[in-house]
């Protein structure tokens, strides 16, 4: 379902108090299911194929998960001040600065040197639900060109990766490109 402005209408609330997308509504009494990783892996678990992108290796998953708390607890926080200036909300260009360098610093040398160290992809040879919940979110730093051209090019290397995997999914990927590319706003020149 297509929740485009439809988020903070009273209805998406009562179902999804927290109003972000994406969101999974189960009929009845299941209610629903949010955060992006969350509902990869109910997807991966509900239809029939989905052990290609979750495997059902208990460490492997351990792995896949892992990579997606680490994404939701420790990569994302940083690109607030960096990308959600694209979305209208005032930042602080000092943090947006620094938090850049933390990604460098921290959160990227674990990518590369942990995650990608033998493989392809986040512990894998195949892409996986951890890939597709870590690297799109890369796209963003594109909205601040100066800071996306001191990415490292392994980063990008495997941001390019990612999205080559999943072509059915190509529509969604220039959308969120040509939206962060063609930002022109307030700290789209920044220097990192």
């Amino acid at each position: 379902v297509d929740a485009m402005g439809k988020t903070r209408t009273e209805e998406f609330i009562a179902m999804n108090p927290c109003h972000c997308c994406p969101t999974l509504e189960f009929g009845g009494d299941k209610g629903a299911i949010w955060e992006s990783c969350a509902c990869m892996r109910t997807i991966c678990q509900l239809f029939e194929g989905g052990e290609k992108y979750y495997p059902k290796d208990p460490i492997m998953r351990g792995k896949i998960d892992l990579v997606c708390d680490w994404k939701n607890t420790s990569l994302y926080p940083p690109f607030y001040h960096i990308a959600y200036v694209m979305f209208g909300v005032p930042v602080d260009e000092a943090k947006a600065k620094e938090d850049f360098k933390k990604l460098c610093d921290e959160h990227f040398p674990v990518l590369l040197d942990t995650f990608l160290k033998d493989t392809k992809f986040c512990y894998s040879d195949t892409p996986t639900i951890a890939d597709l919940g870590v690297a799109p979110l890369f796209t963003l730093i594109k909205g601040r060109p100066k800071f996306w051209a001191a990415v490292p090019e392994g980063v990008k290397e495997y941001h390019a990766r990612v999205i080559e995997a999943f072509p059915e999914a190509d529509e969604y990927f220039k959308m969120l490109d040509g939206f962060a590319a063609g930002f022109k706003g307030d700290g789209a020149d920044a220097e990192p």
